[in-house]
């Protein structure tokens, strides 16, 4: 079966890589790394189909160490045993080079059985991962390596490789390719920064194209049906379903409807229904909160209708509820000052309920003042009265500050003309 069209372009120098400015351009240190041939164990971190795969096989060349690969999703402790026994013998004079894709697959035994061959230099590690290695690495191989990020590409910079495609098919075919910018530019932004899934569409295009007068004419309708439908990448257990997520909430936070919306529309169109539900529901009620007390309840019908009538409906009710809470007044009074309180009782600041509030009506022979003394609120002019609710211990403890928007300098001046 013939390779992949990413397979047969890969570039082989540093130049052809397509974007990764930031890590490939001359005078980076990755670039310097890579040219001088002095390879330390390093890990990539980035989304698919971004380069770390075609930068890792441009290293192999520059070396004069033997190349082995596994997929973190299908090697076995086996595979890692035969790669080792290779260590000091004909196959393997110099060393090896092992690129390791996938590592946050491989559970913490194995990845532990690399530590002493990477350590006395006898394994250069290369090891790939979509995930944030902080968190799937084994620290002992973190320690012994250096991590770069690979971004995803722009739309400029995988312009290039789409075009590249098509000339490459049309000269391994010698067959005449006829397509216009506007075919490359909907592949281009198709592909979610993957050039990859890029060059994939653009094979595929070739593929789906009759032959007429001994060419093939690539429409812009085939490029669109053919466009991989998520322009995103997306994981629910991932880096980017947190990302999103994040991103979501911050920006209704950031009192910016339309970012808001753009990225609800990226958790719906991943299906991602109950994430977008309880962020939403966190934002009205931490983001907004006491500025517009009542949008709690509207919101959370919003929520209920969503989840009620399911996908694609619950784009309408969701939708309503992000630009209702991404346009309200923000406060986080009330978030502050539950934490604060939290902060207190994880502290250890607490001490006995005050006498007062305790639920009983009767003393025992040992009190030094009897009666409970609760005055109840209800009984004075406008149902307050002065009394000692906090612990002794804290009792002059503060939480709750009023924020600066209409409604809560409302209940401010309420209280402060009453008390």
């Amino acid at each position: 079966m013939t390779n992949p069209l990413a397979d047969r372009i890969r570039p082989t120098e540093l130049c052809d890589v397509y974007g990764q400015k930031h890590l490939l351009s001359e005078g980076k240190a990755l670039y310097n790394m890579i040219e001088n041939g002095e390879i330390p164990n390093l890990i990539f971190y980035g989304p698919s189909g971004v380069g770390k795969t075609t930068v890792a096989s441009i290293i192999a060349n520059k070396t004069n160490r033997t190349l082995r690969k596994l997929n973190g999703t299908n090697a076995s402790t086996q595979d890692i045993k035969n790669i080792v026994s290779e260590i000091d013998t004909f196959t393997a004079p110099n060393g090896i080079l092992l690129y390791l894709d996938e590592i946050q697959y491989f559970n913490k035994r194995q990845q532990q059985s690399l530590l002493e061959y990477i350590e006395n230099g006898k394994i250069t590690l290369i090891a790939s991962t979509t995930e944030n290695p902080y968190f799937y690495v084994y620290s002992a191989i973190l320690s012994r390596s250096t991590v770069f990020e690979f971004k995803a590409l722009e739309t400029e910079d995988i312009i290039p490789a789409v075009k590249r495609g098509f000339e490459f098919l049309k000269d391994e075919n010698d067959i005449e390719i006829e397509y216009d910018d506007a075919v490359v530019t909907k592949i281009a932004y198709g592909c979610g920064g993957d050039v990859r899934k890029a060059l994939n569409t653009v094979e595929n295009c070739y593929l789906a194209t009759p032959l007429t007068d001994g060419k093939k004419i690539v429409t812009l309708e085939t490029a669109g049906e053919l466009v991989q439908k998520s322009s995103m990448h997306y994981d629910r257990d991932g880096d980017d379903h947190y990302d999103i997520v994040s991103a979501y909430q911050k920006s209704m936070r950031g009192s910016d409807p339309d970012a808001a919306l753009h990225y609800l529309a990226r958790l719906l169109e991943a299906g991602d229904l109950p994430s977008a539900c309880r962020r939403l529901v966190v934002c009205a009620c931490e983001d907004v909160g006491l500025a517009y007390p009542q949008i709690i309840p509207i919101v959370k019908a919003a929520v209920d209708t969503a989840l009620m009538v399911g996908l694609p409906e619950a784009r309408i009710p969701l939708a309503d509820a992000v630009i209702l809470v991404a346009t309200s007044p923000k406060s986080n009074s009330g978030a502050a000052a539950i934490d604060m309180a939290l902060g207190d009782i994880r502290s250890g600041k607490t001490g006995p309920i005050p006498r007062q509030l305790q639920n009983k009506h009767y003393d025992g022979e040992d009190a030094e003042v009897k009666g409970q003394n609760y005055k109840y609120p209800h009984s004075f002019e406008n149902h307050w009265v002065k009394q000692q609710y906090l612990p002794d211990a804290i009792k002059n403890a503060h939480y709750y500050e009023y924020g600066d928007n209409k409604t809560e300098q409302a209940f401010k001046k309420y209280w402060e003309n009453i008390k």
